[in-house]
């Protein structure tokens, strides 16, 4: 075989090449462009519908939030609710059970219980369950922090 062979060889598998690469790059438009149509026409169905079920979750999440800061005021609240204090994360209240007996002189005892509130068939979160295990396992503590007076003056202790 010639040299002039090889040139027209190679030119013509080089052509052939360009050639196949342009017919995939044309398929490839192709299905690009029917991907966007599909994508189109499906945000254009289910946009309705995505937002209603946004504006469900976030009523539902609103209904939830009430809930839990509302919880002193219903039936199923086994403490008093001026003994209740809503903190809301990572746990919903600290009560302080048989405070407002004892400021009123009439008790002499306080317990302190840590309250999560659920609707429905809420479960506890990862942290919260760390926290309730805290608890159970007397992982509990008392703790005063006195700070220096306006002086910086040390404070007494005595």
């Amino acid at each position: 075989m010639s040299t002039p062979d090889i040139i027209v060889i190679a030119i013509t598998f080089i052509l052939g090449l360009i050639v196949a690469y342009l017919i995939f790059r044309a398929r490839v438009s192709v299905f690009e462009e029917r991907a966007r149509n599909d994508l189109e026409r499906w945000k254009l169905e289910c946009t309705n519908e995505i937002r209603k079920d946004s504006v469900n979750r976030s009523r539902s999440t609103l209904k939830g939030r009430i809930s839990e800061q509302m919880a002193p005021l219903l039936p199923e609240f086994p403490f008093s609710p001026a003994d209740a204090r809503f903190i809301g994360n990572p746990i919903d209240f600290v009560v302080f059970d048989g405070y407002t007996k004892a400021k009123d002189e009439k008790g002499d005892a306080i317990s302190v219980v840590l309250v999560e509130v659920k609707k429905g068939k809420g479960k506890l979160t990862r942290v919260e369950s760390l926290i309730k295990g805290a608890v159970e396992e007397g992982r509990i503590s008392w703790k005063t922090i006195i700070l220096k007076d306006e002086d910086n003056q040390e404070p007494d202790n005595g």
